[in-house]
């Protein structure tokens, strides 16, 4: 059974968008992957087909409407489908790898993207939604960040990247961020290739690119080092 993405969207003209080409392409070509979309306003209300409203309370902006999102879910729901339902927000749990592999593990996701000031808080819970950030800045909608989450799950399903070694050892997988690397030339304005990777030792270059990864992981992103905080009574939503 392919990997089966469902994006609930007011544009879905979108996608695929860069799905469409390179290794996720091949994916979408192949039929080992599956990206279709659910235009929201087909769900709106009124002869206008309304899809927002005005924030409870007062405030600037429109927020997307419970019960016009309910419906979109509902329909965009098949018999039996237990696919994370996820909503792309910047308030979200981070997008990790490991979550990018668990997704890549399952049959797919429904995937809300928002609008606006966002949406119904109801809905979230309503709907037993799952936000997910992709990084802590603003999008003018979740469209992209979907983009970016689909194409990092659709990879990592089998065949896709021929080897399947290519996913092992990278950023994030250790965790560390991927080790330094080179190619022909050996000399290349006045720069030479490390001698160790040229030394035929692979032993000594195992060393070299773990010792590389674990420099550039500390200077770079030493909070991947860090022991995870226990016992503060935080969650995930």
């Amino acid at each position: 059974m392919p990997f089966r993405a469902t994006i609930l969207t007011l544009y879905p003209e979108m996608f695929p968008g860069p799905l469409g080409v390179s290794l996720a392409g091949r994916a979408l070509e192949r039929g080992e992957a599956i990206v279709e979309t659910c235009q929201i306003r087909d769900f709106g209300r009124g002869r206008h087909r309304a899809v927002d409203d005005t924030p409870a309370g007062g405030g600037a902006g429109m927020v997307l409407r419970a019960d016009v999102l309910a419906d979109a879910i509902d329909a965009a729901s098949y018999e039996g489908d237990t696919r994370p339902r996820l909503l792309m927000s910047p308030r979200g749990r981070p997008l990790r790898q490991d979550y990018v592999r668990e997704l890549a593990a399952g049959e797919g996701a429904l995937i809300v993207c928002g609008r606006f000031e966002g949406v119904d808080e109801r809905i979230i819970e309503g709907r037993s939604l799952t936000e997910i950030s992709i990084g802590d800045y603003v999008l003018s909608g979740g469209e992209i960040a979907a983009m970016v989450l689909l194409d990092a799950v659709i990879r990592l399903l089998p065949g896709v990247m021929g080897n399947d070694q290519s996913g092992v050892h990278e950023s994030f997988e250790a965790p560390l961020l991927e080790h330094p690397h080179y190619t022909r030339p050996a000399e290349w304005e006045g720069r030479t290739i490390p001698e160790v990777l040229t030394s035929g030792n692979h032993g000594a270059v195992e060393r070299w690119r773990r010792a590389e990864a674990e420099r550039l992981t500390r200077e770079r992103r030493p909070d991947l080092l860090a022991p995870p905080v226990r016992g503060t009574g935080a969650s995930d939503r």
